[in-house]
């Protein structure tokens, strides 16, 4: 029997995990050290790593966790949204499910940082698998959502809408006192109203 898998194993692994999600979702990857999540869990700073082989594990293991956080929140969103809820109902929940939903959301150092999070994956090898299938959660959950909206789309153009959302809060970031939010919501409209 190893020391994680022992309830009480179990409760410091996750707490190690919950702190180093929380790190990530705060401040990126940078955020994410072991004397940090160490400090944020309430735990020794061994126990990192005692629990966890490396760091690149660890922050995995925060990723994995935040996704299914994530995915979660958004299904729990869709469950309580009646059936045929509309256009601007849908809107509202691919935004939180691709923008993030937590109440600081709607600022945009938040949706900056949770974009910084998306493009760094790309230079951490070791996450493509999670990521990989956060991706195929992603788009299953975006189907369901213009289904029960009323509005059930093919594959390519769940595609079109990630791409026009990334695109139209990328270009607001870069400039000064946008609302990328408040961006993506008028392309989604421009490009459903036609």
């Amino acid at each position: 029997m190893t020391a994680a898998s022992t309830p009480k194993g179990e409760r410091r692994r996750q707490a190690l995990v919950d702190a180093a999600a929380r790190l990530l979702a705060d401040g990126g990857f940078d955020a994410i050290r072991h004397r940090a999540v160490a400090e944020r869990a309430g735990l020794p700073l061994a126990s990192t790593t005692y629990y966890f082989d490396s760091l690149d594990e660890l922050i995995t293991a925060a990723v994995e966790h935040r996704g299914e956080e994530e995915f979660a929140r958004g299904w729990a969103q869709l469950e309580r949204t009646p059936q045929d809820a509309g256009f601007d109902v849908l809107v509202d929940l691919v935004l939180d499910l691709l923008l993030g939903d937590e109440p600081e959301s709607g600022d945009a150092e938040a949706v900056l940082l949770r974009y910084e999070r998306l493009v760094a994956t790309g230079r951490r090898p070791y996450l493509k698998p999670v990521m990989g299938r956060d991706a195929v959660k992603l788009r299953e959950l975006l189907s369901a959502i213009f289904t029960k909206c009323g509005m059930p789309v093919a594959a390519d153009r769940i595609e079109q809408v990630i791409a026009l959302v990334d695109g139209a809060v990328l270009n607001a970031i870069i400039e000064i006192h946008a609302d990328p939010r408040a961006r993506a919501r008028r392309m989604l409209r421009a490009a459903f109203s036609r």
